[in-house]
C-alpha cells in the first residue's frame, strides 16, 4: 500500500477558463469570500454574465477537485431571509492551480511579440 509520501508530486488540476476567474475572484475577496461577491467581481471586471446556477455548478466542481472549499456560516443579511452563506476558500491546490494557469499564460503572451498590437 502507498502513502501520499511514497508518490512523487502530482500535476495540480487543470482548469478551464471560468474556473480560473472564479478562484481569481475568491482571492480576491480574501474579507468577504461569499459567491455573492465573487460573482459580482465575475460581473463587474471581467464582463461576464453570471447566473446563480452556473457559479454554484462550478464551485461543486471545484471542491471536487480539491481546489476550492467552504464553511456554512449563518446569515445576518436580512435579504436572505435567514438562509446560510458558503464562506468560500482556495485550498492549497488551488493556488497551485492559479499559479500553474498563470505560468503558462505569460509563457504564450511573451512569445506573441507584438502580434496583438498589429492586428
Amino acid at each position: 500500500m502507498s502513502t501520499d509520501e511514497d508518490c512523487p508530486e502530482t500535476e495540480p488540476a487543470r482548469v478551464g477558463e471560468f474556473e480560473l476567474l472564479v478562484l481569481l475572484a475568491i482571492l480576491r475577496q480574501a474579507d468577504q469570500p461569499y459567491a455573492n461577491q465573487v460573482r459580482r467581481d465575475l460581473e463587474e471586471n471581467a464582463a461576464r454574465r453570471v447566473t446563480r446556477g452556473a457559479l454554484y455548478r462550478t464551485l461543486d466542481r471545484l471542491r471536487l477537485k480539491g481546489l476550492v472549499e467552504w464553511e456554512i456560516e449563518p446569515s445576518q443579511v436580512p435579504e436572505r431571509g435567514g438562509h446560510p452563506m458558503r464562506r468560500l476558500a482556495v485550498t492549497r491546490a488551488g493556488v497551485e492551480a492559479v499559479r500553474q494557469s498563470r505560468t503558462v499564460l505569460l509563457t504564450f503572451f511573451d512569445g506573441l511579440g507584438g502580434a496583438l498590437d498589429h492586428r
